[in-house]
């Protein structure tokens, strides 16, 4: 899997492509340099339309992937974990349902970047005053933030359980996390995805083992995946459900998704585009389902390890990691749990470094190193851990996991409103703008986003 330029006489360049009359309107001057991560710009070939369907498809997977990334990171083993160990299979349904908010919402983000050639960060900009575009920027830096948290924590966690390194040095370790991507990153995009693909691979047969290994019951399984109005009547599944909202649906995902669809080499004509769009989204949904999977797992195995055997207290990565093979009589459980965790977030920490990139360049217009960036940002994201285990002593950081979640959940409105808004807009998508029933589906989604951070809110503030 290499990154190749495109073939000379097959598409012209980057700044030299025809526009179509459905590109987006812009504000701005934009040449070659106000492309969406340049560097990596239509850089992937794919394959020719008479190639057939797989080896077409095939040239398009990777940017789903990525993304899934984010749907399965530190931060979600903490609320599947805790959801799954208090209140047994129920939150499968909150599961389920966040991951079809995120195979739209994805599918949108995907949609916005390859139809108009910006993506998120760069489309707000483009329409909203500098006032407001300033605001999101903000928002979305503390969503990064939050993510990292949750990454800082998994990675040092995962340490600390296979290698006994402690917590601290741990986080301190995951800040070099950096010199990776530009590694990878100068070796072409595909390696990235290529390395992504290949931890997503390890964390699944991992979960694999652990659900064969747990034998939950299938029936109660099934019926976890029904929804139940206690999910929203009881305050604190209420809060483990929108932490696992958040975890699930994270707002620099669409950023991040925006962008790197437009890695491929596709035609900018509508033809190509129209093209790109259903491979692009095929790719997603794929991905997306195989983070269903996982997230599912967590929560399962959780469920079955802990909720029926006396340790519905169970609530951090470490006391998991500690139970997990005595209740299941399988001596490597434990460790296969201990590497999903490290795979899942060293995963996480490349795919936020291109986010806070993506963000960063399409708001503020500002490009700073990469090394120099990402040293900024966990740096950001290691002092609350410190400031944590200082207080609190490691377990402490088990429920910084936890509200880190909860800020993401709370940061989704900022960028589901504004996709949803441009994706609608005719006179910025042109013929590919979503038809009248995604449009009141995609609304609907933001209202139960919205819905549920308001009431998450109210919560907090009455408690």
């Amino acid at each position: 899997m290499s990154s190749t330029p495109p073939a000379q006489g097959t598409t012209s360049s980057p700044d030299q492509r025809p526009q179509s009359r459905t590109s987006w309107r812009f504000t701005r001057a934009v040449g070659a340099e106000g492309k969406s991560l340049p560097e990596v710009f239509s850089s992937i070939r794919v394959a020719p339309e008479n190639a057939g369907w797989l080896r077409r498809f095939l040239s398009f997977v990777g940017p789903g992937y990525m993304v899934a990334v984010g749907y399965m990171d530190p931060g979600n083993w903490a609320t599947d974990l805790q959801g799954g160990a208090q209140f047994g299979y129920t939150l499968l349904s909150v599961i389920m349902l966040s991951n079809l908010m995120a195979i739209l919402l994805q599918a949108l983000a995907a949609r916005l970047g390859i139809v108009t050639g910006r993506d998120l960060a760069q489309a707000c900009r483009d329409h909203f005053p500098t006032s407001v575009s300033l605001v999101l920027w903000f928002t979305c830096e503390l969503a990064i933030i939050a993510c990292d948290l949750a990454e800082v924590i998994g990675t040092a966690v995962a340490l600390q359980l296979l290698f006994h390194i402690p917590l601290l040095f741990g986080a301190i370790i995951s800040a070099f996390d950096a010199l990776l991507v530009l590694f990878l990153m100068n070796r072409g995009f595909r390696y990235l995805e290529a390395f992504i693909i290949g931890l997503l691979t390890v964390i699944a047969v991992c979960f694999g083992v652990q659900i064969v290994a747990a034998s939950p019951p299938v029936a109660a399984v099934l019926s976890g995946f029904l929804p139940r109005a206690s999910v929203v009547t009881n305050p604190a599944m209420l809060y483990i459900a929108i932490g696992i909202i958040g975890a699930t649906v994270m707002p620099h995902n669409l950023y991040l998704h925006s962008s790197i669809v437009q890695t491929r080499d596709y035609k900018r004509d509508d033809s190509g585009k129209k093209d790109a769009l259903r491979w692009a989204t095929l790719d997603s949904t794929v991905a997306l389902m195989l983070a269903l999977f996982i997230n599912a797992a967590i929560l399962i195995v959780s469920a079955a390890a802990f909720h029926g055997t006396g340790h519905q207290d169970v609530a951090e990565i470490e006391d998991a990691y500690r139970l997990l093979s005595p209740v299941l009589g399988m001596g490597a459980a434990s460790t296969l749990f201990a590497v999903a965790l490290l795979a899942a977030g060293t995963n996480s920490t490349v795919t936020g470094t291109l986010a806070g990139q993506i963000v960063m360049e399409g708001f503020l217009q500002l490009s700073i190193p990469h090394w120099a960036r990402r040293l900024i940002t966990r740096g950001l994201a290691v002092l609350p851990v410190v400031a944590v285990t200082a207080l609190y002593g490691d377990h402490g950081v088990g429920k910084l996991l936890i509200f880190s979640q909860v800020v993401l959940s709370l940061q989704l409105p900022f960028a589901v409103v504004p996709l949803v808004m441009f994706v609608s807009d005719r006179s910025k998508m042109g013929r590919f703008t979503i038809p009248t029933g995604m449009k009141a589906l995609s609304w609907l989604v933001a209202g139960i986003i919205l819905l549920l951070n308001f009431k998450l809110l109210y919560d907090t503030l009455a408690a």
